[in-house]
């Protein structure tokens, strides 16, 4: 008479007695597994003593991916805000979560206080932001500083030039900066050298011309050419 026999972890078992150490179901020619001297059926195996994806909670049966002190499926290790896989250049950790490089800099890099856009590499700090070097500029004429040299005005810099025109202090006759002694007229300020009259060019002082068409003139100039 013939008894069937399981043979199995270097024993053997009447069939109905090979059962999973779980669920208690019995595994016959099934595949199993075993821990601590114990079989167990493939998915109560699984349940129990697998790694866990972190994304889904569901227990990793094949390729595993370790990342952030934690598992992941493969399928399940995507950019948190974009939902990308991540390519060669790998991913960025922030707050414990996975992103892209793009949306990692986009999100979380500083920004440029002239174009607003990430900065990625090199920068430069001045006015209590930072810059890319090439946004980096007078803010008018979109000139780069010479030796780093610049004038800030409401915040943003300026060339020389466009730093005086914005606070209204070029000369009118030269159109360069007045950093001394000026003469206020007609709404306009000048080197006191270049106050002249606007025919025979002479130095005018400013209570002592005459105004024509937006002009200045000497006395004399005025009576010759408008009396």
């Amino acid at each position: 008479m013939l008894i069937k026999v399981v043979t199995a972890m270097g024993r053997t078992w009447h069939p109905e007695h090979f059962v999973c150490t779980h669920c208690q179901e019995e595994i016959g020619s099934r595949n199993f597994f075993e821990r601590d001297g114990q079989p167990y059926c493939e998915k109560d195996y699984h349940n129990l003593f697998s790694p866990r994806c972190y994304y889904c909670n569901g227990p990793i049966l094949d390729k595993v991916v370790t990342a952030l002190d934690r598992t992941w499926h493969p399928e399940h290790f995507f950019c948190a805000q974009c939902g990308s896989f991540f390519g060669p250049e790998g991913f960025h950790e922030k707050d414990g979560k996975a992103y892209c490089r793009k949306d990692y800099f986009d999100m979380f890099a500083p920004k440029c206080g002239g174009c607003a856009r990430a900065i990625l590499e090199n920068y430069i700090s001045a006015l209590n932001s930072l810059w890319h070097p090439e946004c980096f500029v007078c803010r008018e004429c979109f000139t780069p500083f010479v030796n780093g040299s610049f004038f800030e005005h409401d915040g943003q810099p300026y060339c020389e030039v466009h730093y005086h025109e914005r606070r209204g202090s070029l000369c009118s006759g030269c159109q360069k900066p007045i950093t001394g002694r000026c003469i206020t007229a007609m709404a306009k300020k000048f080197h006191p050298e270049h106050f002249v009259c606007a025919f025979c060019l002479k130095q005018l002082n400013k209570g002592t011309f005459k105004e024509q068409n937006d002009k200045p003139y000497c006395q004399g100039c005025f009576v010759k050419l408008f009396s």
